[in-house]
Formats: structure tokens, C-alpha cells, sequence
């Protein structure tokens, strides 16, 4: 199965964590189509999550397509944060950025296992 564009799963998860009450909002957009997208969790405390694209290695074959994420870093100074993502801008600048606040890290995204 295809996977989704950047774009539209961008807009849904969006749309997910407004219904869930989780405040986000789409910090960078990348490209429409196959942006890579990074999701950072400020819990409001001087610490924050960063999530991005799961590893190939660790989706299964058989996976229907959807995305999933990996964390990258947690409980990680804001400031550390801020500087990962600013390093993989450096190295991919269509990559899109989503930023939640949540004191309690709360994202709903698709982990992988």
C-alpha cells in the first residue's frame, strides 16, 4: 500500500490531537509529498521529546504503509532539541516539523516496535 503524503498526514494528525485536546501546530512545512516529519513534545518543564521517522530496519514488510516514528531523543533539554532539529535541517531541508505542548508527552503518533 502507498503511503500518505507528508501534506495529508501532517493535516490528520493535526486534526487528531485537536479532537484528543493536545495543542500542536505545524511549525515548518517541507515537501507536499514525501517530507520527512519530525514531531517535538515540549512537556512545558525546560525538557521536550523529539520523534522522527522510524528506521526502515524496523518496519516490518508487510506494513500497510503507514508511517511511524521512533524517538530520537527524550527528556532532552529544549535547547538540545532545538539544536537536533537545526542540524537536520542542515541536512534535509524539506523535512517538516510539528511541535506539541503536553506536559504530560502526550503525541498519539504510530511507534515502532
Amino acid at each position: 500500500m502507498a503511503r500518505l503524503r507528508s501534506d495529508f498526514w501532517v493535516s490528520a494528525h493535526l486534526r487528531r490531537l485537536d479532537v484528543e485536546g493536545i495543542p500542536a501546530v505545524q511549525r515548518r512545512r517541507g515537501a507536499a509529498e514525501a517530507g520527512a516529519i519530525f514531531i517535538k513534545v515540549d512537556r512545558l518543564d525546560g525538557t521536550a521529546d523529539l520523534y522522527g521517522p522510524a528506521p526502515q530496519s524496523l518496519i516490518e514488510a508487510e506494513d500497510s504503509g503507514e508511517r511511524r516514528f521512533s524517538p530520537v531523543l527524550t527528556a532532552a533539554p529544549v535547547l538540545a532539541v532545538e539544536e537536533r532539529l537545526t542540524r537536520e535541517l542542515r541536512f534535509d531541508s524539506d523535512l517538516w516539523i510539528v511541535e506539541i505542548d503536553d506536559r504530560a508527552g502526550r503525541h498519539t503518533l504510530p511507534l515502532a516496535e
